[in-house]
């Protein structure tokens, strides 16, 4: 065996055990879990490195799919219209406006964004169609499932801002300063209010 191997193997296994899971789970005022939620932790003494840099968003039955999304600034979004009939896809929103004309299939080019914040899409054509869209500086994010958890996979030992979004939120759920490291906890927990969903005006076509 060569002599450096050992230390080499030593180096990694302290790298792995610095890897700490984390999950975050999410409710509402009376305890329930919510779905849909985004969560995500920014690094406070460190450069975030860069993840998965692509995502969809489809057009099906006249409806965005997925409703929320949550993507890594710089991240190229495609807009496939799985549908029978044309969709114009735009958002006015401060961070990525733009305009896709309107389209059958797959437009050539996907649209990349840039800037974190929030975007609202919308189509043209059909009002009731709506998805929303955080664009964050991190690549350790996710969304809740049925029971309220989010995995944001394996952090790097450190301090992070751990943050929670909702589009139909009331307020903004205050932020959690955390600290991962030898013994330290990986499971979180937000309170989170949210309105109704706004009433879709699809069943009137």
């Amino acid at each position: 065996m060569h002599a450096s191997l050992p230390r080499l193997l030593v180096a990694l296994s302290s790298l792995c055990a610095l890897a700490i899971p984390v999950e975050v789970q999410v409710l509402d005022a009376a305890g329930k879990p919510l779905d849909e939620v985004v969560a995500y932790a920014a690094p406070l003494s460190a450069k975030a490195p860069k993840g998965k840099l692509a995502h969809i968003i489809d057009q099906v039955d006249k409806e965005f799919v997925p409703l929320v999304n949550v993507v890594q600034v710089g991240t190229a979004i495609s807009f496939p219209n799985k549908d029978n009939i044309r969709h114009n896809i735009y958002s006015f929103s401060p961070p990525k406006p733009f305009d896709l004309k309107l389209y059958s299939g797959t437009p050539s080019s996907p649209v990349v964004f840039d800037k974190p914040g929030q975007v609202v899409l919308g189509c043209n054509i059909h009002d009731w169609m709506v998805s929303y869209l955080l664009i964050v500086d991190t690549p350790w994010f996710d969304k809740t499932d049925a029971r309220g958890m989010a995995r944001l996979g394996d952090l790097p030992a450190g301090e992070y801002e751990l943050k929670v979004w909702h589009p139909y939120q009331t307020s903004a759920a205050p932020a959690q300063k955390i600290k991962l490291g030898t013994g330290a906890a990986s499971a979180f927990a937000f309170r989170l209010k949210l309105t109704p969903p706004p009433a879709s005006g699809k069943q009137n076509y």
